[in-house]
């Protein structure tokens, strides 16, 4: 077998759907296995076992990764979602010593190459992707309202509430909550209320601005920029399938071309000898 027959073989085998889903069993094993090592008692009466499991699944991971470099060299390199699969996969093989032990805690990050096997899922992380440009802009907008909440609510509560308003950082945490809505009006309005009685208003612009019309805008941007990707799936699906249909015709043009010498030289064979 040659080497090219022996990639393709292989790369028919990496991209079979049966393939595809025992990774993703593998991978469903692997973040349970990694939620146990947090057990101590489990680890304790288990712990050699849940390594074994760990070791063997993290030696399938590297393999399937290997082979994923051998088979699509360079366009590995240049798709983020194989590049996010091997750095993933490279931070499990840390020592578990040394200064950058700690990084073996984001071996749990390998739960999220569920992302990459899942295209529905690959779908939406694309959409949030290219939704970051507008999100980052309403984010702006957000924090000159925020910052311009705090400074009033410092103004008018920091004499009468000093833990929540005494300063502008206080006042930035309490604001936070009031967004959130965690407990704002029994712990943060009704009590400014009773040094303040028309404080209600402030907190109740300040909901209505930051919490219910900014949470709109984040949704409206991420449903358009969902739709906006999948548009564009579908024209880059089209352009592919039309660049695969100009090839196919350029063959087939291609072989028609030479078909058809290859019937002009058989009638002057024939001429030939016929005058013979």
């Amino acid at each position: 077998m040659t080497d090219q027959q022996t990639l393709a073989k292989l790369r028919s085998i990496l991209e079979q759907p049966l393939f595809q889903r025992v990774i993703t069993v593998l991978i469903i094993i692997n973040a349970v296995v990694l939620g146990l090592e947090t057990s101590p008692e489990f680890m304790t009466r288990y712990g050699v076992m849940i390594h074994e499991i760990d070791t063997v699944i993290l030696f399938i991971f590297v393999l399937e990764i290997a082979a994923r470099v051998i088979v699509y060299g360079k366009k590995f390199w240049r798709d983020p979602w194989s590049v996010f699969d091997f750095a993933v996969v490279a931070i499990a093989l840390i020592p578990a010593t040394g200064p950058l032990a700690v990084l073996r805690t984001l071996r749990v990050l390998r739960v999220l190459r569920l992302l990459t096997l899942a295209p529905s899922m690959r779908k939406v992380v694309g959409a949030l992707l290219s939704a970051l440009p507008g999100l980052a802009s309403i984010g702006v907008v957000l924090i000159i309202l925020y910052y311009v909440a705090a400074v009033i609510a410092t103004g008018l509560f920091s004499t009468d509430m000093p833990t929540e308003f005494g300063n502008l950082g206080r006042t930035f945490f309490t604001l936070f909550q009031v967004m959130t809505l965690e407990s704002w009006a029994s712990q943060i309005a009704r009590p400014a209320m009773e040094h303040s009685p028309m404080a209600w208003l402030f907190f109740v612009i300040f909901i209505l601005g930051t919490t219910f019309t900014m949470l709109n805008l984040f949704i409206g941007i991420i449903v358009d920029a969902v739709e906006h990707y999948t548009e564009q799936e579908v024209l880059d699906a089209r352009d592919s399938i039309a660049a695969g249909q100009d090839q196919l015709r350029e063959e087939l043009g291609e072989e028609l071309e030479s078909i058809s010498r290859q019937i002009s030289r058989l009638q002057e064979l024939a001429q030939q000898l016929k005058k013979e």
